[in-house]
């Protein structure tokens, strides 16, 4: 029999599963001849970080449930000794090579028979996974976020044809999900399973499944939404842009970001995209960026006053490995190589986020952690201090190891990767390894299973295709920082603001139209009738501007003027609203705060090194006085802010550009040209 338990994230499906446990062994520890009841449990998830989380399942854990939130009686926490768990991850299932052969050694055994079969038998497969459930007959399998497990519907002819990237997504989805249902297949015809139970927020069926897209699977046997769980006040409030201060829009542009922003984001993962400037990240996305970060920085103030001993946590969901890098750059800082082969560091544009001091040292415990599996695999994620500097986390990590494995080697000998998943697992947890984390950057490792309890802000930097999605990624940021009850004798409402994600509260599962085949048209050249038709331009190698050694000086007009509008930097005022409770304002004025001085400088900066520097020459530093002089007045008499917009805007690259586009542009009166640009 299986059955599925919707459940809201947040609303405690890991207690749910701890209560399930405790009521099955204690019944059959009382009850042993009776077959309703087991003690073997195998619980599957969809990775290891779900997986890493769950061990707090095991009755030995030091953060065991079951002693944490009392799940049973004290005296009968013996009784839950006897249990045999298991928690593994489906990508387990797949049978593995039993040699490794290389392609010539396996033909040269395989000489002209049969092909060899190396794989390991279903049988040795589960004694890899599961030895201490071999011996038993009757085994409960839990699914955690089971939406991923299921056998898909052979398609039919009238069925929707996936294209691009919606088509890989379906065939991974659908290749997992054979993967995780099969193994559960070969458990229940090798050892035995009573029953199978699937908690997840969202048991739909997921696109290319052969069902419509978000259909609730059959064997749902309760339905515990969002929405219940909202008006229940045991997750926080999510509050979404509802209204901003460009018109004309039917929808915030901070509501689906990704609409405005897609055709100027990488497409491509970090391997093949390591060009490009986190400087240059578009326009309305740094926008947002400030915008989310200055309700944040208000929030961090607050709690540092109340006394909470963590920060607040910032996320940011990326669409691919490229985007998260750049994102990161941009938040935490990076260094810039230079032609010399020498390094500048660019600080990070958002203070509480910097992974470097004023001095320009990495902070050995970082403020602003990227997760993806390119991180993961780079080693490059900590710095070369973080091992001593947070010596006292790393012991207490060694001690949980030997207390839920018993093996001491394992325990010393812990990798970077290991540390940095840990570091991920424990954000917001007070004296852990990811107790100071205040950003997380990452790609699809926060769609599910990370459930810190510290999250207060959520970005999302990607595409969005259906309310399954929206509502996993939000959910991320749903879980109460404090249960602890008012005078009145309820919750204190906790809100998460949350930009870039159109989550919709009254949105049901529909089936997602079919979309048109797009016309191709082939462009080809026409040889060789037309070869005499063939137009050939010169290639130029470049061009050099001569600067003259008299005084510069500047005269503008009305050409010369940048109107700094919501138009162009994107909404200066976002009104984020849950669908109960109080709204709050996004907006930008924290930027107000800004020296002037430090504006200007960065403006003289980049003019002259973007538009006053002959290629492949250094920049003329002894012009920065005049310039600076020029775009000083420039600033007092071009630049002008309307909605809600300040000069600190200039701060983004793509606009310092546009406004030293209009300071070379201007007439200047000299005694002769200023520049003669050269082919």
């Amino acid at each position: 029999m299986r059955l599925a338990l919707k459940m809201a994230t947040g609303a405690g499906k890991t207690t749910v599963m701890a209560m399930l446990i405790a009521w099955q062994t204690i019944n059959a520890v009382r009850r042993p001849n009776s077959k309703k009841f087991t003690r073997g449990f195998l619980i599957v998830t969809p990775g290891l970080t779900i997986r890493d989380r769950l061990r707090v399942l095991y009755p030995n854990d030091p953060d065991s449930y079951y002693q944490s939130r009392e799940i049973v009686p004290s005296d009968m926490l013996g009784d839950l000794e006897r249990a045999k768990i298991v928690i593994t991850n489906y990508h387990a299932f797949k049978l593995r090579e039993r040699m490794e052969l290389s392609k010539g050694g396996r033909s040269l055994l395989q000489g002209r028979g049969e092909a060899l079969n190396t794989l390991e038998t279903e049988g040795q497969m589960l004694q890899r996974i599961m030895p201490d459930l071999m011996g038993m007959k009757n085994i409960l399998a839990l699914n955690d976020e089971a939406h991923h497990c299921y056998r898909e519907k052979p398609p039919d002819d009238e069925d929707e044809k996936l294209k691009g990237d919606d088509k890989k997504e379906a065939e991974k989805n659908n290749e997992a999900a054979r993967l995780w249902i099969t193994g559960l297949e070969i458990v229940k015809r090798k050892l035995g399973l009573t029953q199978v139970i699937d908690l997840s927020a969202t048991p739909f069926f997921l696109s290319g499944s052969g069902y419509a897209e978000g259909t609730m699977f059959p064997w749902t046997m309760s339905d515990f939404s969002l929405m219940d769980a909202i008006e229940c006040g045991i997750v926080k409030l999510p509050r979404v842009p509802v209204a901003e201060n460009i018109p004309g829009n039917e929808i915030p542009m901070f509501r689906n970001l990704w609409e405005h922003i897609s055709k100027d984001m990488p497409k491509k993962g970090r391997g093949k995209a390591k060009t490009l400037d986190p400087l240059s990240i578009p326009v309305r996305l740094q926008t947002a960026l400030e915008a989310l970060y200055g309700h944040y920085e208000k929030t961090y103030i607050l709690w540092e006053k109340e006394g909470i001993q963590v920060p607040p946590c910032f996320i940011v969901v990326c669409n691919n490995t490229s985007t998260s890098k750049l994102v990161y750059d941009y938040i935490s800082g990076f260094e810039r190589e230079n032609e010399d082969g020498s390094t500048t560091l660019e600080n990070g544009r958002l203070a509480l986020f910097r992974n470097f001091d004023e001095y320009g040292n990495q902070i050995p415990r970082p403020r602003t952690l990227l997760i993806d599996s390119e991180q993961l695999e780079s080693g490059e994620a900590l710095d070369k201090n973080f091992r001593e500097m947070a010596s006292d986390e790393i012991a207490r990590f060694r001690r949980e190891i030997i207390e839920r494995t018993g093996d001491r080697r394992q325990a010393e000998k812990i990798s970077d990767q290991e540390l940095l998943r840990e570091a991920m697992n424990t954000v917001g947890k007070l004296g852990r390894l990811g107790g100071s984390i205040r950003c997380v950057v990452s790609v699809s490792m926060l769609t599910e299973g990370w459930d810190a309890n510290t999250v207060t802000h959520v970005l999302g930097v990607r595409a969005f295709g259906t309310q399954l999605l929206c509502e996993q990624v939000i959910g991320r940021a749903l879980r109460r920082q404090s249960y602890d009850l008012n005078e009145d004798e309820k919750f204190n409402v906790e809100y998460a603001d949350v930009l870039g994600i159109p989550f919709d509260f009254t949105a049901k599962p529909v089936v997602s139209p079919p979309q048109p085949p797009r016309p191709t048209i082939h462009v080809k050249a026409v040889r060789p009738e037309r070869d005499s038709l063939e137009i050939q331009f010169p290639r130029v190698a470049g061009y050099r501007v001569e600067l003259p050694e008299e005084r510069l000086t500047a005269t503008f007009n009305d050409d010369s003027i940048l109107e700094l509008t919501p138009d162009l930097v994107g909404p200066s005022i976002t009104q984020n609203q849950g669908i109960i409770g109080e709204g709050v304002d996004l907006n930008l004025i924290h930027t107000g705060d800004l020296r002037r001085s430090t504006l200007l400088f960065h403006i003289t900066q980049r003019l002259l090194y973007t538009k006053w520097r002959d290629p492949g020459e250094e920049p003329k530093l002894h012009l920065f006085g005049q310039l600076k002089r020029i775009s000083r007045q420039w600033l007092d008499d071009c630049l002008i802010c309307k909605g809600g917009t300040f000069p600190a805007q200039l701060m983004y690259q793509e606009l310092a550009d546009m406004a030293c586009e209009w300071s070379t542009t201007i007439t200047l009166p000299l005694q002769r040209q200023l520049h003669f640009p050269i082919v």
